[in-house]
């Protein structure tokens, strides 16, 4: 046993199960403490996510605590000017996952290089993914620009490859406080109080991520090819912000569904969800220039437009068509929407309102809790068309139809717009065509459509021609 300290640098991997930098640690080491790095600006823009990390710090410090790990917060304005006071310790050693954004990744090769020089030892582990990002290329060795071809790739490497072995953290001699003026987890969350209905519906923990994990493969996988689809059920695995912040890998999940034993085309819909999270994370680091601008240049030159009042209504659920406002209420509410309703609100700021698909990322980005920059980036672009294997552009969702066809009897835009919910059936989707209701006013209960989805539509086709 190393005699130093070891070190582990806990960022997404809030878990226990296949942690292979804490494990390494935990094997090299008696005394091991785990501290995480807050940076304030990380969070400047992330508001909901500050609640989950919050609770997941302090979930995760009892957790640890059962094997006499000691988990210190240390807020910090440069992780490079926190590093290079470390640089200085003789008693250490380091690990960490791999976070695998272009900034992470490049601080990664800084801290390879100084550590090396100043002889500290160090080890950089996998992080919460099945296949390294650079390990899935075309024959030719250039990346993948195209899901369907990347993933059946991407899956048959994985399935090829010799697992990781299975290394568990070991529990330490006795706990040990290393850092000064750490902080408690609480100093983390919000300022505004909003996310208090959060703590109703989440729990961030590992212990609750694979709980719902098996519910999902017991009760929901096997019509996770349909159910996925349907805002008004829980179809999907709500697994998301789980994975995001590491409280479940990856590989867990794909063992898990590869163990039950009703495999089904569900599986492989829900496990090509896990394909797309990679896919994106492969193309943000092939493509680094897509998370400022568009992937696709030819779109530098399409004319979005400017209105904040727009832009406003969309926020708050106010634009007159039900299910766009229903899913937007939803996600202030809850910290999460349904995938389909994420397509179609996005669809809906894009094209029927021309506003810039950035908007739409820059509020996502504060309000999900699942928020991780390759998906959002790569899913607005979908949604915009601008992206890597797109949505095309002349697929412009209609509301009404998709409201009609994906929650038919209304239940989903009732539960969050609970004005409509005296309307008949037959107008749920489209209010303004409903005159007889004598205790409902379109325009005082409800606003009236801030667009009409044909002229709308017409308009948009016309600006995408222009490029």
């Amino acid at each position: 046993m190393d005699k130093k300290i070891g070190l582990f640098w806990l960022r997404d991997d809030f878990r226990v199960i296949k942690n292979y930098g804490l494990a390494e640690a935990t094997k090299n080491h008696n005394q091991v403490v785990a501290f995480y790095l807050y940076k304030k600006s990380v969070f400047k823009n992330q508001e909901a996510q500050k609640w989950w990390l919050s609770k997941s710090l302090f979930n995760f410090k009892k957790r640890l605590s059962d094997f006499n790990i000691e988990l210190e917060i240390i807020e910090t304005d440069s992780f490079k000017t926190f590093f290079n006071q470390l640089f200085k310790k003789k008693d250490i050693s380091i690990y960490w996952n791999k976070v695998y954004e272009p900034d992470y990744l490049k601080f990664d090769n800084y801290l390879y290089k100084n550590l090396t020089i100043k002889n500290i030892s160090f080890k950089i582990c996998k992080g919460n993914t099945l296949n390294e990002i650079d390990e899935v290329k075309k024959s030719d060795g250039t990346p993948f620009k195209v899901f369907t071809p990347y993933w059946k790739n991407a899956e048959k490497y994985f399935m090829e490859k010799i697992p990781s072995k299975e290394e568990k953290i070991k529990k330490c001699l006795k706990k040990k406080n290393y850092f000064q003026n750490c902080i408690e987890s609480k100093k983390i969350l919000p300022k505004k109080n909003w996310f208090k209905n959060f703590q109703k519906l989440w729990t961030p923990s590992e212990e609750i991520a694979l709980k719902e994990l098996h519910n999902f493969i017991k009760n929901k996988i096997i019509n996770y090819s349909d159910g996925r689809n349907f805002p008004n059920i829980i179809g999907t695995s709500k697994l998301s912000p789980f994975i995001k912040f590491g409280q479940i890998h990856v590989e867990t999940i794909w063992n898990e569904c590869m163990k039950a034993r009703n495999k089904t085309i569900g599986t492989s819909k829900f496990l090509a969800e896990i394909g797309w999270r990679e896919f994106n994370l492969t193309l943000i680091n092939h493509f680094p220039h897509m998370l400022k601008n568009n992937y696709s240049k030819k779109f530098d030159k399409f004319p979005w437009e400017k209105n904040i009042k727009f832009l406003s209504s969309w926020k708050k659920g106010l634009t007159g068509y039900p299910i766009v406002d229903a899913g937007m209420r939803e996600l202030y509410s809850t910290g999460w929407m349904h995938n389909r309703v994420r397509m179609i609100v996005g669809s809906f700021l894009v094209k029927h309102l021309l506003i810039h698909w950035k908007e739409g990322e820059k509020y996502f980005r504060n309000c999900l809790l699942d928020y991780s920059e390759a998906s959002n980036v790569a899913g607005w672009q979908w949604v915009a068309g601008c992206g890597a294997d797109a949505a095309p552009y002349f697929r412009i969702f209609n509301p009404i139809l998709q409201g009609e066809k994906f929650d038919k009897e209304g239940e989903y835009v009732k539960k969050w717009i609970p004005e409509l919910k005296n309307i008949p059936k037959k107008f749920l989707h489209k209010p303004w065509e409903h005159t007889g209701e004598k205790n409902f006013k379109l325009g005082e209960d409800y606003p009236n459509p801030i667009v009409k989805h044909e002229e709308a539509r017409a308009k948009a086709l016309g600006a995408f021609k222009q490029i």
